[in-house]
């Protein structure tokens, strides 16, 4: 028998969202591969899976990842699950798949839950298209940054955070983007899923209000819708009012109103007859 890497996507939390043909591989594999064999044994006890089960979590897949391919190119059929939902979506079920694809190694991918196509949809945003950014970064610098550089584009944004940095984050959103709706889905098909929208300093305040009065637990997913009218708007004159205020400081150096002009188109982006008359203007 042909040796093969299957990926097996498990329930975000919800049991009934185990999929038949992952039952029929898990089942049918002669070894399964977990990233917590704690959390995957229960998985398989649940629906009468016996099958040796080994540890393939972030610490141990870098070395061991090879030896895994090679017992796949030996006839050996090996599936491998993460905590919940689809392997390889920021976690390190990636790297195996990656390291099976250079050694040639047959790879089968099982379609299933994943919670950041459940959250998007959860979330009820504008945007036909939208960005993941995996976990959000831990520091604030960080988040400011990865923020400031996705602000152009046109997608709504979908990150994983920890319910212990959910206020941070949500404080940085707020401040970056005050113009835009932001989703919180957390415990996603569990019994207490819960699904929060609204203005970024609005969810923001609600969560403020929910830590001060205990711990906010489980697994989140944030999504923040696209660019907005309002946000546009208000981009454009800032960015006129700054352009404004570079041509007098130009002027006031001596410059031509021909050079100031193209100073401002480069430095701003905007059309040349607008630096023009902003240069005319100072």
């Amino acid at each position: 028998m042909a040796g093969k890497l299957v990926i097996c996507p498990t329930p975000l939390g919800n049991l009934g969202d185990m999929t038949e043909r992952a039952l029929g591989a898990l089942r049918a594999a002669d070894t399964v591969c977990a990233e917590d064999t704690r959390v995957t044994g229960k998985l398989l006890a649940a629906y009468g899976i016996e099958k040796r089960i080994e540890r393939l979590d972030e610490e141990m897949i870098g070395n061991r990842a090879e030896g895994i391919v090679h017992r796949v190119l030996e006839g050996e059929v090996i599936a491998y699950c993460s905590d919940a939902g689809m392997p390889g979506v920021s976690d390190p079920g990636l790297r195996l798949v990656r390291a099976a694809r250079e050694a040639d190694a047959p790879v089968e991918v099982l379609p299933g839950p994943t919670a950041v196509a459940t959250a998007y949809v959860a979330s009820g945003c504008d945007s036909p298209r939208f960005y993941f950014g995996g976990f959000f970064p831990r520091k604030d610098a960080e988040r400011r940054a990865v923020l400031e550089g996705l602000r152009s584009l046109d997608a709504a944004l979908v990150f994983y955070e920890s319910p212990h940095r959910l206020v941070d984050a949500l404080d940085v959103l707020a401040a970056v983007y005050p113009h835009r709706e932001v989703t919180v889905c957390r415990e996603l098909t569990k019994l207490h899923e819960e699904v929060a929208r609204g203005a970024t300093a609005d969810v923001r305040d609600r969560f403020v209000a929910r830590a001060a009065a205990g711990s906010i637990k489980g697994e989140v997913v944030l999504v923040v819708d696209g660019p907005s009218k309002d946000e546009g708007a208000v981009a454009q004159h800032d960015a006129q009012a700054a352009a404004a205020a570079r041509a007098i400081e130009l002027k006031a150096e001596g410059g031509s109103k021909k050079d100031i002009a193209r100073t401002l188109a480069d430095e701003f982006g905007i059309a040349r007859n607008v630096a023009y008359e902003m240069a005319l203007n100072a």
